[in-house]
């Protein structure tokens, strides 16, 4: 690392510049995972909260993908479940985006609601009250973000498509699809559903049973489902699929960026140096200390600027998810930072041609 260190040293503003610009490609790759991670939160959430194995809906027709927006489970695909797996590991999830309103407050929500079966409290999603249940009558239980754009507490009165309700309790921070969560009794929902145009059939069926892949196809086939498990299920929100792959595609085309910058860098770096590492050579360097020398220096700089990149997004995190939704842990800042420096490093090892191929002739020359 000596003459890494002497170059440093040496060419101060240059390293400096390039350090900086590996520090704001971080911030950028940073907060856009951070962004990415916080919009996926109010996307799916709620959906992460019931914990299914897995979540049923009616098959798709023609090229279509599984949506919940879209799907409508029968009493027959839903008996066919039942009898397979258990009436108690089946419970059917109603769902309906509409506005809420009370006094002069307006805001858009997603109704919900679950027929007998798994324990999913309250209805609002995560972050529910131990003590949290699931509403009956004309009662409706209201996620914290609901309530503050609603401005309601508990024994406030909501109107829903004219029809009104009394807020029994305010639990939760579920949201589907960005928008904040109700939850209604089934009786309810179904009423809510028709009014509103649609079946009063519920959109999915929670499994909450271990089946596998070749029982699973047997039954959809038999019932006209599909039943993704596992992060499939998350894509049953159709703006999630879009989002994140957009979104993760900027991701990873800032990376490639870094990547090309840092590469580019020290290709230049090291071509400017050609006759210095020719001396080295001629002198009794082995190309191998000559490279771990180059590749120190590489690590050194993005270090450096990665390192100062998630100190900047770790303090900022907090304020900044104060007004947009934004998550700030080691999976949106150490990961990143690690590909980040990882792919610096493979940019940083194509100049390293220049290093193998110094000729000590020249420098004897």
């Amino acid at each position: 690392m000596f003459l890494a260190w002497r170059d440093v040293l040496h060419a101060k503003g240059r390293f400096a510049i390039i350090t900086v610009v590996v520090m704001l490609m971080t911030l950028l790759v940073g907060f856009l995972t951070g962004l990415t991670g916080g919009l996926a939160g109010a996307n799916v959430d709620t959906v992460r909260s019931w914990k299914a194995d897995r979540l049923v809906m009616s098959a798709p027709t023609g090229a279509q993908s599984a949506s919940m927006s879209t799907s409508s489970i029968s009493p027959e695909a839903q008996r066919e479940w039942e009898e397979h797996i258990g009436q108690t590991n089946v419970t059917a999830i109603g769902v309906t985006q509409i506005s809420a309103s009370h006094e002069e407050h307006t805001t858009g929500v997603a109704v919900m609601a679950h027929g007998p079966g798994a324990d999913l409290g309250a209805g609002t999603g995560p972050n529910q009250a131990d003590d949290a249940a699931a509403p009956t009558g004309s009662d409706v239980t209201v996620s914290e973000d609901a309530a503050e754009e609603l401005d309601v507490q508990a024994g406030s009165t909501i109107t829903v498509a004219g029809h009104e309700f009394t807020v029994s309790e305010v639990t939760g921070t579920g949201h589907y699809s960005h928008v904040p969560v109700v939850g209604m009794s089934w009786t309810a929902w179904q009423e809510l559903s028709e009014r509103t145009g649609g079946s009063g059939q519920p959109n999915a069926l929670l499994v909450h049973a271990d089946v596998s892949d070749d029982d699973a196809q047997a039954i959809n086939k038999a019932a006209n489902t599909v039943s993704p498990a596992g992060f499939d299920q998350l894509l049953a929100v159709g703006s999630f699929r879009s989002e994140v792959g957009s979104l993760g595609l900027m991701i990873g085309m800032l990376m490639a960026i870094s990547a090309l910058v840092v590469g580019a860098f020290f290709t230049v770096w090291t071509l400017q140096r050609t006759r210095d590492i020719a001396v080295m050579r001629a002198l009794g360097s082995p190309v191998s200390a000559l490279l771990r020398d180059a590749i120190g220096q590489s690590l050194l700089v993005l270090a450096v600027g990665v390192g100062a990149g998630i100190g900047i997004i770790m303090l900022a995190g907090p304020a900044v998810s104060a007004n947009v939704p934004f998550v700030s842990n080691w999976l949106t800042t150490l990961v990143p930072g690690l590909l980040m420096t990882l792919l610096g490093l493979i940019g940083a090892a194509f100049a390293l041609r220049s290093v193998t191929k110094a000729d000590p002739m020249q420098a004897l020359s």
